[in-house]
């Protein structure tokens, strides 16, 4: 319900000034975007920095688990770049 009165008020703003946002920084709700999309209909869906690596942890973490990457030290090899990469870890 709430979400429907965000929605009204900035319908209620003037489409010529909803037109000019360019960017709109979400979580990653599968909503906001056709929110997004019908409000401000010029506007880039970016996803806010927490959440994506809020996701990209937990992904880690599961292939960290997968591979049994326990430890501290282990638990960085997944985090290095290639080129930092030696044979010894």
């Amino acid at each position: 319900m709430i979400l429907i009165e965000i929605i009204d008020v900035l319908k209620a703003q003037p489409e010529s000034i909803r037109a000019k946002v360019t960017e709109v920084s979400v979580d990653m709700c599968p909503v906001f975007p056709k929110v997004i999309q019908d409000v401000f209909p010029n506007a880039l869906i970016v996803i806010d920095r927490f959440h994506l690596m809020q996701l990209v942890n937990k992904k880690l973490n599961k292939l960290r688990l997968l591979f049994n990457c326990k430890g501290n030290e282990r638990r960085y090899l997944l985090l290095r770049n290639q080129e930092s990469l030696t044979e010894d870890g």
